[in-house]
């Protein structure tokens, strides 16, 4: 017992000296995903209906999913009165269904990178408000150029793209924001112009908005059909999350606007 305590005031000392215990010890019990509620949550939705429409759903319900909840342009060509009111939720919807298991578990990777630090820093409510007013964003802009068209688009991609857009403004930058997280604190955001004099945030937003053009010209992405991507949803939904992510953060006081 004597050797004991000798051992431990020993290390209590080398930690004295050097960095607080608390950033040498790993948590007494850490958990198997060290991802936000609000992010297993929204995988396991978008999982979970996959699944169901994958193993458990007849081909006739499945094609009646796709028309009821999957987005389409040409929808808003005719009357609204005349039509179901699928035109009111498939702005939303259509970001929870996926068209094969490379499109689920593909979003699903970049919805637990770039959703994980948005939905710590907002909250869960905040983050479920995000995803809503996000992939509306990015319908519009894909009903815009697509204007009429009868394709029928889904996947959380605009979602995604409005959530790499607000992670621009806070969770890239210098060392002095490293420090801040390292901290428990949360960085400050930055505004649009602070953001775009980051070199870290031009340098992305650069080589993701070289991706999209890319995909628009129909060129080849990874061995995935370019002309099968929304890439206008990608955008739409990016320019949303990059200008307007201040109107969902509880933590944007002391910042400006440029």
């Amino acid at each position: 017992m004597q050797d004991d305590a000798g051992s431990r005031g020993d290390e209590d000392a080398t930690y004295e000296a050097g960095q607080p215990r608390y950033l040498n010890q790993p948590p007494a019990n850490p958990p198997i995903f060290n991802l936000p509620s609000g992010i297993l949550v929204a995988i396991a939705l978008i999982c979970g209906i996959y699944a169901l429409q994958e193993f458990v759903l007849s081909a006739a319900i499945n094609q009646w999913i796709a028309v009821e909840f999957a987005f389409s342009p040409i929808r808003y060509l005719y009357p609204l009165a005349e039509q179901s009111l699928a035109w009111l939720w498939t702005p939303v919807s259509y970001s929870l269904l996926h068209g094969s298991f490379e499109h689920l578990a593909f979003n699903s990777l970049w919805l637990a990178a770039f959703g994980t630090p948005v939905c710590r820093r907002i909250g869960e409510i905040r983050f479920v408000l995000f995803w809503i007013v996000s992939s509306v964003a990015a319908a519009a802009l894909h009903a815009v150029v697509n204007w009429g068209e009868p394709s029928l688009m889904v996947g959380a991609s605009g979602v995604i793209s409005a959530l790499m857009g607000a992670a621009c403004r806070f969770a890239f930058g210098d060392r002095q924001r490293s420090l801040a997280r390292l901290s428990g604190r949360e960085p400050p955001l930055l505004s649009v112009g602070q953001a775009l004099a980051d070199h870290t945030v031009r340098v992305f937003i650069i080589i993701w908005f070289l991706g999209n053009v890319a995909i628009a010209l129909g060129l080849p992405m990874l061995g995935a059909d370019s002309a099968a991507i929304a890439w206008d949803a990608h955008i739409g939904g990016f320019l949303l999350g990059f200008f307007c992510f201040a109107l969902f953060d509880p933590h944007k006081k002391g910042h400006t606007l440029a």
